[in-house]
């Protein structure tokens, strides 16, 4: 049976039950379950050309990749001990200008690569949509400034995508981000904190702007100081006895100002592991400001459902729901 993300997500990122399996593993896999609209084998792309910031990495960190499924055509990789955050990069067979950074959750405890990133990489390429996966460092792992530690990979990810949009043959100005659960705060924080320096500029990328063009959030952890918040993300990100001002000052929906792009909620309502109060809250901040927003919350679907849904659960339209709204956005070209 597979191991339950919702278990999972009790457990600190060292005591994942599957197997380990050596970094390598997960490069010499990826080009093994690529969708039939990939047009080769992923690219990978490293974030920094040294030393991260708030390194070097701690020892004895090493990335390992545990699998959760019991069928190997169908890989469920959780990833930890990410020391080199990279960009997996799929394009698709006939790109139409659009891309989109995707950002895996779980808890900031481990990356949920497959659900949350090769499935979603997959229906995105069908679009069109050239995908990049972000392999994030994990706060909890021992990095300096941990509570940063995350959104400076972010931030750097958006400018290499921006300064090589060239390369991959997208437009620089059609730049979206979609993130699930604990990556849904990311992804809403560099929404809402794209222009905060946390890091030291590296190189000529650093020039271009982090501001993504539109943000997806999936079933995200929005607010760390509301009674709603998801305890383990937030401990994880800022710390088991962060004050209260801390929780507040990284909370999205805090941070929401004229400079937030349009943004795309997703929620189910039987959620309960990150209450739909998160997309609820997020979305509110937006519809105070009057920025453009949308919000669907689904009757039944539970959480970290990515693209699994049987199609008789309605939960399972987002993606079509998204690119309608990428599309109305100018984000996404009309079929």
């Amino acid at each position: 049976m597979t191991t339950s993300r919702r278990d999972v997500l009790t457990l600190a990122a060292g005591a994942l039950a599957a197997p380990a399996l050596a970094s390598p593993a997960l490069a010499a896999s990826a080009s093994a379950h690529d969708g039939p609209h990939d047009a080769g084998a992923p690219e990978e792309l490293r974030l920094w050309p040294g030393t991260p910031p708030g390194g070097p990495a701690p020892a004895p960190l090493v990335e390992k990749a545990a699998d959760q499924s019991k069928d190997p055509a169908h890989p469920d990789r959780f990833i930890t001990g990410i020391t080199q955050p990279r960009l997996i990069v799929y394009r698709p067979q006939r790109p139409n200008g659009s891309a989109v950074l995707l950002m895996p959750g779980g808890g900031y405890q481990f990356l949920s690569y497959d659900n949350e990133g090769v499935s979603q990489a997959r229906w995105l390429n069908a679009r069109g949509i050239t995908a990049f996966i972000l392999l994030y460092r994990l706060p909890g792992e021992g990095w300096a400034k941990r509570e940063d530690v995350p959104l400076q990979d972010a931030q750097r990810a958006m400018r290499l995508i921006r300064a090589q949009a060239e390369h991959f043959g997208i437009q620089p100005n059609r730049v979206a981000i979609i993130g699930f659960s604990a990556g849904g705060h990311l992804a809403g924080s560099l929404a809402t904190r794209h222009a905060e320096q946390v890091y030291a500029p590296v190189d000529e990328a650093d020039r271009q702007s982090a501001r993504p063009d539109l943000a997806g959030l999936v079933y995200p952890v929005i607010s760390l100081s509301a009674p709603f918040t998801h305890a383990g993300s937030r401990d994880a990100l800022l710390g088991p006895d962060s004050a209260e001002a801390l929780r507040r000052q990284y909370s999205v929906d805090q941070r929401v100002d004229a400079r937030t792009p349009p943004c795309f909620f997703v929620h189910a309502g039987d959620d309960g592991l990150v209450p739909p109060a998160n997309s609820i809250s997020c979305y509110s901040a937006l519809q105070a400001l009057q920025r453009p927003a949308e919000l669907h919350i689904f009757s039944a679907g539970g959480h970290g459902f990515g693209v699994r849904l049987p199609a008789s659960m309605t939960a399972s339209a987002w993606p079509q729901l998204f690119t309608g709204f990428a599309v109305s956005q100018g984000i996404v070209p009309a079929a």
